[in-house]
């Protein structure tokens, strides 16, 4: 926290800003996702002498559990920041859907590639001229399934499951190709349906999955990394031509920075990091999840079911873009 507070020179300039700024944040503030709300709203405030206070609304409680509304409301200036999933803002910016790509990334290194090369840069620009500004990528991570039922390791286990997704097309497609039935509905939602087995299974990283127990009601994870889930933090375009130069400059430091750490963050334990126990070890043997790690025979079975999917989405997205991201991914190989 040090580090990100005392790396800016403090603005001695006065300005006239509202009392208070909105922050979304659709998760809550365990996950790496929430504490990076939590350090940049106190490391802003600080930085800027009290000049911008930002007051965070976690758990989706500015869109009022409508996760897909978030981009929309910092559009319209309802939100000033946000710290959001490309996947709930991909109905407004259809590129963002490059990071759904069924098992399209296979490792942190081709994720960090795409983002900071040509790919990145352009989906930046994209965002920026929708009317938000974006200052930095994070991440929610890889993208895992639990379920209640039974171990997933071909795509016939999933004949049939109920599975909750994000409310995006993509998502619906990729399961259906599965022979799953998928059920779109908002994270709140999802949360009370996993608890109450009104949904067989859904989907997301790790981060989730422990602070919102579902391990409670979903006996099996499967681990397979189909996609994954980029975050960005940004700036209603509206809010940012109100704030000062000078402010802008530290909001957009301090924002590289927490992002930074943020997405550290994501990553420990995901890969051995973390101690004794990684996250995924956790889930089985203090969660008690019957935890499944498919080869890569398992995984090219579940690869092949969503080509069609692929070649789709490929096209709404653009087929320029994700060649260009396919190039860079292989490079980082």
């Amino acid at each position: 926290m040090a580090a990100l507070t005392l790396s800016v020179p403090a603005a001695p300039v006065e300005a006239d800003y509202k009392s208070e700024f909105a922050m979304s944040i659709v998760v809550n503030e365990e996950a790496p996702w929430g504490r990076a709300a939590a350090r940049f709203a106190e490391a802003v405030r600080y930085r800027t002498q009290g000049r911008i206070q930002i007051k965070n609304y976690f758990d989706s409680k500015l869109l009022a559990d409508r996760q897909t509304t978030e981009f929309k409301l910092l559009q319209q200036g309802v939100a000033d920041f946000a710290i959001g999933s490309t996947i709930n803002w991909s109905p407004q910016v259809k590129e963002l859907n490059l990071f759904s790509l069924p098992f399209m990334f296979p490792t942190y290194k081709a994720i960090d590639a795409v983002q900071a090369g040509e790919p990145g840069k352009r989906l930046f620009k994209l965002i920026e001229q929708k009317g938000v500004i974006p200052i930095a990528w994070g991440e929610n991570g890889f993208r895992e399934l639990t379920n209640s039922k039974r171990p997933i390791r071909r795509p016939e286990d999933l004949q049939g499951l109920r599975i909750r997704v994000v409310g995006v097309p993509i998502f619906a497609d990729i399961f259906r190709a599965f022979g799953a039935n998928p059920v779109p509905m908002n994270f709140g939602e999802a949360v009370v349906a996993v608890r109450q087995g009104t949904v067989d299974g859904q989907e997301n990283p790790m981060w989730v999955i422990v602070p919102y127990r579902f391990w409670s009601a979903h006996q099996y994870v499967t681990l397979w990394r189909y996609t994954i889930d980029p975050i960005i933090l940004g700036v209603s375009a509206k809010t940012w031509a109100t704030i000062r130069p000078e402010d802008q400059a530290i909001v957009r430091k301090v924002g590289e920075e927490v992002m930074a750490l943020e997405k550290r963050e994501s990553r420990e334990g995901v890969e051995g990091s973390m101690g004794v126990l990684g996250i995924a070890d956790t889930l089985e043997k203090i969660y008690g999840m019957n935890e499944v790690r498919l080869s890569p025979g398992e995984l090219k079975a579940f690869r092949d079911k969503t080509q069609p999917v692929s070649t789709k989405w490929t096209e709404e997205i653009g087929v320029d873009l994700v060649r260009k991201a396919e190039r860079i991914i292989e490079s980082a190989r």
